[in-house]
């Protein structure tokens, strides 16, 4: 493992800074809620893999829409408005949403997924001039 933090150990703190519950956990518990949702209104049935991938590519989709005509400088910026920090902080729930259901569907952890992802990027693309990091043969 790197030496980054773990992303499946770090906690969200409430404004005085102290911890409150670790990420993991309210990750679990978003993804309960999604599927709670869904189940509730009868919607399993259309939460194939291929319907939530097309929906997250979809959502993926509307987010790019807010930043299609920007200059890099006017994208750089889109939070500083409220009407389009809104609308931002909207699409990326609305990813997220259908990103974490997608995973609950096939099984895969995402956290979990994006730490091993992690790995395999900091071992195909090194930082230049770093030495190599020590791995046990069975790793």
């Amino acid at each position: 493992m790197s030496e980054a933090k773990d992303a499946n150990d770090e906690h969200d703190t409430n404004d005085t800074g102290e911890s409150r519950v670790p990420r993991r956990e309210r990750l679990d518990l978003l993804q309960r809620r999604l599927a709670e949702f869904a189940a509730a209104r009868g919607w399993e049935p259309y939460h194939t893999p291929k319907n939530l991938a097309v929906a997250l590519s979809v959502e993926a989709a509307e987010l790019v829409e807010i930043f299609q005509w920007l200059t890099p400088e006017q994208s750089a910026k889109v939070m500083e408005k409220p009407e389009t920090a809104h609308r931002v902080a909207d699409e990326v729930a609305d990813v997220l949403a259908y990103l974490l259901q997608f995973c609950e569907v096939l099984g895969v952890d995402v956290l979990d997924a994006l730490a091993a992802k992690i790995e395999r990027n900091e071992l195909r693309f090194p930082v230049a001039g770093a030495p190599a990091p020590n791995r046990h043969s069975s790793e």
